[in-house]
């Protein structure tokens, strides 16, 4: 056990180190809470980074089968890394490539979308077809940074700006969705949680 936690912490290190965004503590704790909660065997996660939030679902429940998608190729292969050092090849596929780009077979408990912000309304469309139909689609960075509060004006940045316009749309095409029902928490950088009605 003390491994593991030692093993965690130096992902988070390494996260802080090298820019890479994985989710905040609390907003990890809701997630493998509601893993267990909703006892979820089948997990879709779209954007790897470096396996952290893959690897606590998969801590959360021995049960849990997770396959992430990364298009970043050194996130990629730090997340295989950091997979082996937990041992936990045998329950985390991960599949290097675009989401986009990828046809599943297959339908999952839980979809979790944590990848390119802007792209979040097209991974929901394309992947809500391999939701179970009492499974759950679960969105990170709901918030982005509290910008999605602010005043589109008070933002400088051309780039933030039209980033932060495609998370406003994703939100009202989550709030007027016929065929889900969504509620949104302020628990880390904002989560939303999708159900079909």
């Amino acid at each position: 056990m003390v491994e593991v936690h030692s093993n965690i912490k130096k992902m988070k290190e390494y996260a802080k180190e090298n820019n890479v965004p994985i989710m905040l503590d609390d907003g990890i704790n809701f997630l493998t809470n509601f893993i267990i909660k909703h006892k979820i065997k089948n997990v879709l996660e779209i954007g790897t980074a470096i396996g952290y939030s893959a690897i606590m679902m998969a801590l959360a429940s021995p049960t849990v089968k997770i396959t992430s998608i990364e298009k970043d190729h050194e996130r990629y292969l730090e997340a295989v890394k950091n997979i082996k050092k937990f041992d936990l090849e045998d329950r985390i596929t991960l599949i290097y490539n675009d989401a986009l780009e990828i046809e599943f077979d297959n339908n999952f408990d839980l979809i979790f979308i944590d990848a390119a912000k802007g792209k979040d309304l097209a991974f929901f469309e394309k992947f809500s077809k391999n939701l179970e139909s009492n499974g759950f689609i679960v969105t990170d960075n709901i918030n982005f940074h509290g910008y999605v509060a602010k005043d589109e004006q008070e933002i400088k940045s051309k780039n933030l700006r039209s980033l932060v316009k495609k998370i406003k749309i994703y939100i009202e095409f989550l709030k007027n969705n016929q065929e889900f029902n969504t509620t949104f928490y302020e628990i880390g950088d904002g989560i939303s949680v999708s159900s079909r009605n």
